[in-house]
């Protein structure tokens, strides 16, 4: 049989990085070649591909109509991204069955190469999720007269990039919130939460550096706790659905009441997970850091820090940066002014003598300049500074300008 002689129908990539796996991004230039073996001649109308991407979403929720009555809500909701077709071998009409226009394949291996070019608008990541998906794949069809087409599928990732070295996401985030616990009409002493991270954007692979300080004045034992969540947000129909997923977290530990604890950086590794989704209509991927106190017999204390996961990680000079604030990193938790200012240098330390000698003689080309500005300029060009002193030499000066301040607001 004809159908028999076709050994294998596949779809390849020309991949774009070493890993060897399909990974594109809008605008980039999608190739790859249809494979077609066979053990001896066929004859085929025509060989397509069909690229599509979209972003799909479903789910069904149970209603209530009477006392007696239920029925099923379904949600849906698509968006489309690309959607290219071509033609390989053959023509367009596959409808007849006619001996016309057939293409001949002999026996052996046979490549078919096919491009396009994903659109320049933003696309959405490569997702999939509990409610929904993002996925990008090329469809092949072989036609012969006679037989039903064959089929052969394989999808490609794309990756919306996200750079992380962006002021936006290179900012701290950080946060406070404190919590008095009761019983009846006891109440204990507070407990309170500081945390701060380097900045808000982070790649698969990083560790975040907690800095945190946990104050427990309550009369009971409390554990501090950090956690990295994932959140999907599903929409259709002018609904939501929301997913929250536990993806990393970290115990410290146990604060008996009248105790402090401090973290000097405590590190979290983020696993590999999908880039955040924040351009799609239908479905976003988001995530958080919460750092939280776990109080028994009670609401946990927590503090939520946004992420977002990126794919372009952190440049060198970031890293100088965020090594600078990392050292100065729990200055924000006692921010103080210093207790005596420091002086500025001396005067000897900057301008030595031969220059100030060599400005005393007046260029000769200046000679012409002569009069009373140009005089005051050259005799105060090289003056020290006056003296450095925190007392006012001025007083009387200062307490009558207060006055006149003071006259002139109708409000005192």
């Amino acid at each position: 049989m004809v159908l028999g002689k076709v050994k294998s129908f596949t779809v390849s990539y020309d991949c774009l990085n070493d890993s060897n796996v399909p990974v594109f991004s809008s605008g980039d230039c999608v190739s790859g070649r249809v494979i077609i073996e066979v053990t001896g001649e066929i004859r085929v109308k025509s060989l397509k591909i069909h690229a599509k991407g979209f972003a799909k979403v479903r789910w069904t929720e149970s209603r209530n109509a009477g006392s007696n009555t239920a029925y099923t809500q379904n949600y849906t909701e698509e968006v489309e991204y690309l959607n290219h077709k071509d033609i390989l071998i053959g023509h367009e009409r596959d409808d007849d069955n006619s001996e016309e226009g057939l293409t001949t394949i002999h026996s052996g291996r046979h490549e078919y190469a096919f491009s396009f070019e994903l659109p320049q608008i933003p696309l959405a990541t490569s997702f999939e999720g509990k409610h929904g998906s993002v996925r990008y794949w090329v469809k092949a069809e072989l036609h012969r007269p006679w037989l039903l087409p064959m089929k052969t599928k394989k999808e490609f990732t794309v990756f919306e990039h996200i750079d992380i070295n962006t002021p936006l996401l290179l900012s701290p985030q950080a946060g406070t919130k404190d919590k008095t616990l009761c019983c009846w009409f006891c109440t204990s002493g507070p407990i309170s939460l500081s945390a701060k991270i380097e900045r808000k954007g982070y790649t698969p692979g990083e560790s975040i550096q907690i800095f945190a300080e946990i104050e427990n004045c309550s009369s009971r034992m409390v554990v501090p706790k950090a956690a990295i969540y994932q959140t999907q947000t599903f929409y259709a129909k002018g609904k939501m659905k929301e997913v929250k997923q536990l993806v990393a977290n970290l115990r410290g530990e146990s604060l008996s009441s009248g105790k402090t604890e401090t973290w000097s950086g405590k590190m979290l590794k983020i696993p590999p997970v999908s880039p955040s989704i924040l351009d799609c209509n239908i479905i976003r991927v988001e995530y958080s850091l919460m750092v939280y106190v776990d109080i028994p017999g009670a609401i946990n204390l927590s503090l939520n820090l946004p992420l977002v996961i990126g794919t372009i990680p952190l440049h060198s000079f970031g890293s100088r940066t965020s090594s600078v604030s990392s050292q100065c990193s729990m200055s924000w938790l006692g921010m103080g002014l210093p207790e005596r200012p420091e002086a500025p240098p001396s005067y000897a330390e900057i301008v030595t003598e031969e220059q100030r000698q060599s400005s005393l003689d007046v260029p000769a080309a200046r000679q012409e300049l002569d009069g009373p500005l140009f005089a005051y300029i050259h005799e105060f060009r090289f003056q020290p500074p006056p003296l450095y002193s925190e007392i006012d030499p001025n007083p009387e000066h200062a307490r009558r300008t207060e006055e006149r301040r003071l006259d002139a607001c109708p409000s005192r």
